[in-house]
């Protein structure tokens, strides 16, 4: 985990809570709620996305793919190394692949992935040998509200489940 200055993180609140705010959005249609956006130095938005596995039937359709995606066709480059990625989620092995190859900037990310977590959590993908890119990561940023639009989220489908309903 890196140190950051508190204006930095103060920037880095507000965008985990747009990143938030499409996470909801992607819970609402019934889609795990991870949200992602991307960012340049000067607070301009440049992408974002939303989980959409479920509606697109792709298995690729992580919010942090649909957001890498969107960046690279709006600034017509796949290099997004002056760009930061917020998600809500630490990225799984495919995401953090993509992150690495995209050569992004930096990572902001909201709660720890005890499953699938491949930044710092379960494993260490943009530390590797295997990567040819060095990431800085920020880690923890509003995670209490990320953490529990997750718990909230799955508890509400498991309460739905168990009651027969979709």
């Amino acid at each position: 985990m890196v140190l950051i200055e508190y204006p930095e993180y103060l920037i880095h609140r507000q965008w985990m809570s747009h990143a938030l705010e499409l996470a909801k959005a992607a819970g609402d249609a019934g889609e795990v709620p991870v949200g992602a956006a991307i960012a340049d130095s000067r607070g301009n938005l440049i992408a974002e996305g939303e989980n959409r596995k479920e509606r697109d039937k792709d298995p690729t359709a992580h919010a942090e793919i649909i957001a890498i995606r969107s960046a690279t066709k709006t600034l017509d480059s796949w290099r997004l190394h002056e760009y930061t990625l917020y998600v809500t989620l630490e990225p799984c092995p495919m995401c953090a692949g993509a992150i690495v190859q995209a050569r992004l900037g930096m990572l902001v990310y909201g709660v720890d992935d005890t499953k699938t977590g491949a930044i710092r959590t379960v494993i260490n993908i943009p530390d590797s040998s295997a990567s040819n890119h060095r990431l800085r990561v920020v880690g923890g940023v509003l995670e209490s509200a990320c953490r529990q639009q997750l718990q909230t989220w799955f508890a509400t489908k498991r309460h739905q489940k168990t009651n027969g309903q979709r």
